[in-house]
């Protein structure tokens, strides 16, 4: 509670602020609404922003656990052949320079609307960050340490599990931990062109100029994200306390 008390009273302090900008006419709320239209606004749409909420967490969490799955089984093979490291690592860089906005219109050719683009979306998005650490931390024992361990006569397997994967863990958690953010941003980029979800809302909302729903969405996402931190940071500490225990 000491580490979350400052940004907690900072978050107070703010939304008081906004609540009194915005009713003595400093902000005008079709510019920026207040927490507490937002609130009504929310409660008055409960059903529709649960719904969105349910789509857009699940459709996350599968394009997350998809990258996961991939790029980390991709970080292992290149850090065995230098050769497909250099000819499909580009590839990937590719994706992740294209802006996947401009990507999105195309999976809806490919995969339909629906829950297939966004989970695709999301995938493209996330995948890079997590090949990415996940090969430096492959890569980052040292030539020392990996000639030890050939002195007392350990095998490719045994460097890997116990050098490679060992060192490499802290740059997969900080490689999952910034592509669990991507995927929300890959999510609602799908979701603007394939619908469904929290990105259709915030896009009707467009439409009708209704920026209370959109700060709704917002809040929302901003829930989502700190719930998948959450969740990654029990799981590492979980992972930390075994680790010790075996020690």
């Amino acid at each position: 509670m000491k580490k979350r008390m400052p940004a907690l009273i900072l978050f107070i302090v703010l939304t008081a602020l906004l609540e009194i900008f915005v009713r003595t006419g400093i902000i005008e709320s079709t510019l920026i609404p207040s927490p507490s239209m937002i609130l009504q606004t929310m409660v008055e749409m409960k059903a529709d922003f649960a719904e969105a909420f349910k789509s857009t967490f699940l459709n996350t969490v599968y394009g997350w656990i998809l990258s996961m799955m991939v790029g980390m089984g991709l970080a292992f093979l290149f850090s065995l052949s230098a050769l497909l490291k250099r000819a499909v690592l580009p590839f990937a860089v590719f994706f992740q320079t294209v802006p996947i906005i401009a990507i999105a219109p195309l999976l809806v050719i490919y995969f339909g609307f629906g829950s297939p683009t966004v989970i695709a979306a999301s995938f493209i998005v996330s995948l890079f960050p997590v090949i990415a650490n996940t090969l430096v931390g492959l890569e980052s024992p040292t030539a020392g340490q990996l000639e030890l361990f050939r002195v007392y006569g350990a095998d490719s397997w045994q460097i890997l599990t116990k050098l490679r994967l060992p060192s490499a863990y802290p740059y997969v958690y900080s490689g999952l931990r910034i592509s669990a953010g991507l995927s929300i941003v890959g999510v609602i980029a799908g979701e603007f062109v394939a619908g469904g979800g929290l990105g259709a809302l915030i896009d009707s909302a467009r439409t009708q100029q209704r920026v209370d729903i959109v700060f709704a969405c917002l809040l929302l996402l901003s829930v989502m994200g700190l719930l998948l931190l959450a969740a990654l940071g029990l799981i590492n500490k979980k992972l930390s306390f075994l680790s010790s225990e075996s020690l």
